[in-house]
């Protein structure tokens, strides 16, 4: 992959919780517009490497560049300001705001002063925060609050969105009405890096899997050469 397409850089990643060494010298690359996998059992490290593109974790080593900038010191609201969105575990709305207001506050232009995704469109892609843009976010249900964080992130114009656990919990039927718009997300050209536990369905919605096992890739590859890779079960522990 050209390193000028490269939005995701990173190379002799190490973080660490205290004296818990977690992540053990990643690499990981991410072109504009594609998508990614990022698989593991759990405690294995992908939150961790996650939070550490972000900023989060602060005992880490090695070199992080987003966009072509060096971001290995950066903190989370200049990761934010760059482009980069976050969808956390947890999904973490505010309960005590309105629908409309968990959307609104956090809108803001791209950093070219892109507004591919104003509130309108938000509203557009997801109907039911529309019937509910006066239901405070602790109103509504899993799947509610869900679309109402992926709704939120969008509305800051992101190039590249990170979705931890995008599914977590939620009914079928909200988990497909999910994937759609993740799919539409892909479609138009942002960037995803993507945790879920349903690793099939993941990769059905990957350009690419990287698969970390005790803080280190053991797996990547396109997503179908992951997919049909014998150790595959065994490093999820399947």
């Amino acid at each position: 992959m050209n390193t000028t397409d490269l939005i995701v850089d990173v190379a002799g990643l190490h973080s660490w919780y205290g004296s818990s060494h977690v992540l053990h010298g990643v690499e990981l690359q991410l072109g504009r517009g594609e998508t990614l996998a990022l698989l593991g059992r759990n405690g294995m490290g992908k939150s961790t490497l996650i939070r550490t593109l972000l900023g989060h974790v602060t005992q880490r080593e090695g070199r992080i560049r987003l966009f072509g900038k060096d971001m290995s010191q950066a903190r989370p609201h200049e990761v934010a300001r760059l482009g980069v969105a976050y969808v956390p575990e947890g999904r973490g709305i505010f309960p005590n705001l309105s629908v409309r207001e968990n959307l609104v506050m956090a809108e803001r232009p791209g950093r070219d002063g892109r507004r591919d995704w104003p509130l309108a469109r938000v509203l557009e892609t997801f109907p039911r925060l529309g019937e509910r843009l006066g239901h405070q976010g602790g109103q509504l249900s899993g799947g509610e609050q869900q679309m109402l964080s992926i709704g939120r992130a969008l509305m800051t114009h992101p190039e590249l969105i990170i979705l931890d656990e995008a599914t977590e919990g939620l009914a079928p039927q909200i988990v497909a009405e999910i994937w759609r718009v993740i799919r539409s997300i892909r479609s138009a050209g942002i960037a995803t890096l993507t945790v879920d536990r349903d690793y099939r369905r993941v990769l059905a919605h990957s350009d690419r899997a990287v698969v970390l096992q005790k803080g280190q890739v053991v797996l990547k590859g396109s997503a179908a050469e992951v997919a049909a890779h014998p150790d595959l079960a065994r490093n999820l522990g399947l």
